[in-house]
């Protein structure tokens, strides 16, 4: 049965998913949202294809692990008699010609443990979203599979014939298989895969040493630096919301969505990560990606979410032909939020891109002309601050003036106040300072609930809403202020579920929510944090550290009963938002020895 007890390898431009026993359960190629040849994670409990199984008879238990500080995973499988096979897992990446190298290849390399275990090798990639089988075709060294729109290659020193016929074989020695586009290799298979081998772990570990980290939780800070680091696109800069679509939020609740793309609400958070980490050249691309959008946005509408290279139509269809994770369907490749009014998009853009005019590390600073651009995108933070939309949890069928859209367009105009500011623009300063005053006055005026002490989900309403832990986080409210102090034990008090929080507990489009939301509740262990309730938060956080599967990875929800993740996976707003709790809890690096 599928489980995201799984591990993530790549490259910055396309990845894998590998489950416990070594299978390649995911892969879309030749970039995260194409079609996916390896899709068996989502297409039942036993696919006949879409995956790439390297299997040791008499099979007996498996081990797993990644090797130190970097994106190379190691497999172990044992059978009965304890006989063993290590497979090496990793996606090259390395600086070549004073450049990143990043070819589409995923290197496999076997090397037998205790004796001479008996293997099966079974390589399935599967076209048109797993309708069908792509056709094998043979040569000296190399398997061709041949699709209508792509064609791919398996390069190996295993006997070709036993792969093609799926035999069974002894593995008396080290063997390697390089899977990707159909591109001829032109080095000997041993001699490429050790080079490519040495100079991967050559980069991620020095990627991983160039990183700023706390004290406390370093293991578990560093992995998920380099589970964000290959959520970019690195050809764009996008950092995508998760590797996969479709898998489910809880069982049968049908909230199956496509997360391969870039949500403009994530951009101001993920920024304030990398920027935390030190992880420079890659904020600085994915900032390069935010104002690309910014300087095309038609008449400074922007939607939601936007494709890997900007693409604007995501056209959401189910795929009929891939029966769901665990059977429970539907799939969907697209997703319509793209057409969604979401009017926290743009404070969340103007924080973002925000950094370019203050952060002294950065190749091409902020300019009069950016400014000009971003007060475009302020004045429809004026305007739309107090219309209804679906909000930041993109509902389909409620539409509401919620109070987190109308804080972050207050952040947008307070941000340009502070922008023109540095830039020397008094009357644009002043200008910006006041209308954020307005939108201010406005949300105090009426999302605030004097009676119960705490702002509410909506204008008007009386529904809490997780979102409103970010009140300070925001600079909306000090952290010592009643008000937020009553929001966050008002919002405690609603939605939270043992150690995890909901987003919300109202009926949506789809029902009654039933599992937690992870960067909830790392917004209620900052919340926590920040009131002074530290050992409450540091309970927490340990209690979300528990929850990250065996390899230290965190989908998008918990089932608040037995801790299972569900959702898209990896999740980069999940990791994201450890790397900010494990920031703010650490004892300080100067009192630490």
């Amino acid at each position: 049965m599928s489980s995201l007890e799984i591990g993530i390898i790549g490259n910055c431009g396309f990845s894998a998913l590998i489950d416990r026993r070594g299978r390649v359960v995911w892969c879309c190629l030749p970039r995260f949202d194409s079609d996916p040849v390896f899709n068996s994670l989502i297409n039942g409990n036993d696919p006949e294809h879409g995956f790439m199984e390297i299997a040791v008879e008499n099979f007996d238990r498996a081990e797993q692990h990644y090797e130190h500080s970097t994106a190379i995973l190691v497999t172990r499988l044992f059978d009965r008699s304890g006989a063993g096979l290590e497979i090496t897992d990793f996606a090259p990446r390395r600086i070549h010609y004073e450049r990143i190298f990043r070819p589409t290849m995923l290197v496999r390399r076997l090397r037998p443990l205790n004796g001479t275990p008996r293997i099966r090798v079974r390589v399935r990639p599967a076209q048109n979203y797993g309708a069908e089988r792509m056709p094998a075709v043979p040569g000296s060294n190399h398997i061709r599979y041949l699709g209508t729109e792509l064609a791919l290659r398996l390069t190996s020193d295993l006997p070709i014939t036993y792969i093609l016929r799926e035999i069974p074989f002894l593995l008396e020695g080290t063997a390697d298989l390089l899977f990707g586009l159909d591109k001829p290799l032109r080095r000997p298979i041993t001699t490429a895969a050790r080079e490519e081998y040495e100079q991967t772990h050559k980069y991620w570990r020095g990627w991983t040493r160039g990183l700023a980290i706390p004290f406390q939780w370093q293991d578990a800070v560093i992995r998920s630096a380099i589970t964000l680091e290959l959520c970019s696109f690195e050809d764009s800069g996008a950092v995508i919301a998760a590797m996969t679509t479709s898998v489910p939020e809880s069982p049968g609740s049908t909230r199956n969505w496509d997360y391969r793309f870039c949500w403009l609400r994530d951009a101001y958070f993920v920024i304030n990560a990398l920027n935390r980490l030190g992880a420079t050249r890659t904020m600085e691309n994915y900032l390069t990606y935010i104002v690309n959008i910014v300087v095309s946005a038609s008449r400074s509408h922007l939607q939601p979410v936007y494709g890997v290279t900007l693409e604007e139509r995501l056209e959401e269809r189910k795929v009929e032909t891939l029966a769901g994770y665990r059977g429970d369907g539907p799939v969907r490749a697209g997703n319509q939020a793209y057409d969604q009014i979401q009017n926290d998009i743009y404070g969340s853009i103007i924080l973002a891109v925000a950094q370019i005019f203050f952060d002294r590390r950065l190749a091409h600073p902020g300019t009069r002309a950016l400014f000009d651009r971003l007060e475009q995108i302020g004045q429809q933070c004026i305007k739309l601050y107090d219309q209804p939309d679906a909000g930041l949890w993109e509902f389909r069928g409620i539409a509401r003036v919620h109070t987190f859209s109308a804080v972050m367009c207050w952040s947008g105009c307070d941000r340009l106040g502070r922008i023109a500011a540095e830039l020397g623009l008094n009357e644009r300063a002043a200008y910006w300072h006041s209308e954020a005053k307005t939108i201010r006055d406005v949300i105090f005026e009426r999302a605030f609930d004097v009676a119960r002490n705490t702002f509410v989900g909506s204008f008007g309403g009386d529904e809490m809403d997780a979102s409103l832990l970010l009140l300070h986080d925001l600079q909306f409210l000090a952290a010592d202020d009643p008000k937020f102090v009553g929001t966050v034990e008002a919002v405690e008090q609603a939605l939270r579920k043992g150690n995890y929080m909901m987003r919300y507990i109202e009926a949506d489009d789809f029902g009654l929510p039933e599992h937690a939301f992870n960067i909830c509740t790392f917004w209620m262990i900052g919340a926590l944090a920040a009131i002074g309730r530290r050992d409450d938060a540091v309970a927490m956080f340990e209690e979300m550290l528990r929850c990250r599967n065996h390899l230290g990875l965190l989908s998008e929800d918990t089932d608040p009963r037995t801790g299972e993740l569900w959702g898209n996976f990896p999740q980069t707003y999940s990791m994201v938002g450890l790397i900010h709790s494990a920031r703010v809890l650490s004892t300080p690096w100067e009192e630490a020895f």
